[in-house]
């Protein structure tokens, strides 16, 4: 502790990057808004059900904001039963066809996300302006490795940091001359070296919200290793306002993977962050198997909460002393249960998963009904 930090922990303690704050709907993005984690849907747009089956399973697994796309006029015709289903705000994503950004603005969408160069005219920009204008919507300026105008390849030779920050700034330009200043950028590549530098110029010469992501980042794990690289290191140097972690996955599974990399850097606390150990052969049960299931059927708990489940004595101890709730192996098939810390009773084997989990949702409870004595009473 410092008097320059009053931190208890100050290494822990990240600064974010000051931004402005725009609205897309009804959350805020940038300022001192929590960083904001959303996905996209695979599922075809003028399937209007099936879209809406999906934006229900993010919406449960947490997310903020939902993408969907927007190729076609069946897409922005459905766009419409889509957002009054949904309750998250829908950002429509436009590539090329500037009609396609004035249906979706027209439909409900709370933001555009679109590549400015490649809506065509300075007119046609307009045009879009004018309907984000008109309909409260807010614009994502999408920059992206794989993309860049032509110009700036032959200028640079190749996609780099200067490319991207450049081609960012020219789109930036192109909505301030229609006097539009709610809109939120990224510099997206699947390098994750290119991507980080990127954002990190970009963050130095605007003050607008960012909105992160490695993009093609690949499978479940290792695209989850990539973006946590890449995303993790920008928010760790306080730069990002909202997030999409790309995954060949499920779009759950992109917002799940979005937390935990908010939860492992502080940024945000959701659900149970379960600590365990790797299991070795001083184990007193299956840990790899305990922690698949406990993490399964503890998906539904969102009040923040921890739970540490270690197989041994060794490390059990220590680890559960910094827990809401604690396991650790013992011998004959009884093991140690904490809580808050402090050694409480044994738990058999053949008890022990309904256990922790009765546990765990009692404590959720708890929390949450302290939560709720602590509200102020509005004056009458």
């Amino acid at each position: 502790m410092t008097a320059d930090n009053p931190s208890l922990r100050p290494w822990r303690d990240i600064e974010r990057r000051k931004s402005r704050q725009i609205m897309v709907g009804d959350v805020p993005v940038g300022g001192d808004a929590p960083i904001t984690v959303q996905t996209m849907t695979n599922t075809p747009t003028e399937d209007a059900k099936a879209t809406i089956d999906q934006i229900r399973r993010c919406e449960e697994a947490g997310v903020d904001i939902i993408r969907v796309s927007c190729p076609d006029e069946a897409s922005t015709a459905a766009l419409k039963q889509i957002v009054r289903a949904a309750r998250v705000p829908i950002v429509a994503d436009i590539h090329f066809h500037y009609k396609r950004a004035l249906e979706a603005a027209d439909a409900g969408a709370a933001c555009l996300r679109i590549n400015p160069g490649n809506i065509g005219s300075e007119a046609r920009v307009k045009e879009v302006v004018d309907a984000a204008k008109a309909n409260n919507c807010a614009i994502r300026i999408g920059v992206n490795a794989g993309s860049l105008e032509r110009d700036l390849l032959e200028k640079y030779g190749e996609p780099c940091p200067e490319a991207l920050v450049e081609s960012a700034l020219d789109h930036i330009k192109s909505l301030q001359d229609q006097d539009f200043h709610e809109y939120k950028v990224a510099v997206k590549a699947s390098d994750v070296f290119l991507a980080v530098a990127a954002y990190m110029q970009l963050a130095d010469a605007v003050d607008c919200p960012l909105h992160l992501g490695i993009t093609e980042a690949g499978g479940l794990i290792g695209g989850t290793v990539k973006s946590a690289l890449g995303i993790g290191n920008l928010l760790w140097a306080g730069i990002g306002d909202t997030l999409r972690v790309s995954l060949s996955a499920e779009p759950e599974e992109e917002v799940r993977v979005g937390y935990e990399i908010l939860k492992t850097l502080g940024l945000r606390t959701r659900g149970v962050r379960i600590v365990s150990c790797p299991s070795c052969a001083r184990q007193g049960f299956d840990v790899i198997r305990t922690v698949q299931a406990l993490e399964d059927r503890l998906r539904h708990i969102n009040t923040p909460l921890s739970l540490s489940v270690l197989g041994c004595v060794v490390n059990g101890p220590g680890e559960a002393r910094e827990t809401d709730i604690g396991l650790t192996g013992g011998g004959k098939g009884k093991h140690m249960v904490y809580l808050s810390g402090v050694t409480d009773h044994h738990v058999a084997d053949g008890d022990m998963l309904d256990h922790i989990v009765s546990l765990v949702e009692a404590k959720a409870a708890e929390i949450e009904a302290a939560n709720a004595d602590a509200q102020p009473v509005p004056a009458e």
